[in-house]
């Protein structure tokens, strides 16, 4: 199966985000996914990973064989930021601790007293 973007919608407070789905063997077809705009400013989520978020929302529901309207809810905001922070502490800790340079009262002398 594959979701491609197609754009989005301003309706008042709320964005639909328009989808195709291709699927081997079968006629392409169009879903929508409405998100309701303050949801992104609450919990810290931009406006420009609205696609990302709602491709994600629009696959779940297809693999649990939902029919109804796709709405992005607050639990989906939640789950995507904790997945983001627990992402992003994973490659954190994954980097490599900086070096650390040697205080010059620690270096060795470059030269050797007579």
């Amino acid at each position: 199966m594959e979701v491609r973007y197609l754009g989005f919608e301003q309706r008042q407070n709320a964005r639909s985000y328009q989808f195709e789905i291709v699927e081997k063997g079968e006629l392409p077809r169009s879903s929508i996914v409405t998100a309701d705009l303050s949801l992104f400013r609450t919990n810290g989520v931009t406006i420009q990973e609205g696609p990302t978020l709602c491709a994600g929302k629009l696959v779940a529901d297809i693999e649990k064989s939902f029919t109804g309207p796709h709405e992005l809810t607050a639990e989906d905001f939640h789950a995507y930021v904790n997945a983001r922070s627990l992402a992003e502490a994973k490659r954190a800790e994954m980097r490599k601790p900086p070096r650390r340079h040697p205080s010059p009262s620690e270096e060795e002398p470059t030269w050797r007293g007579c």
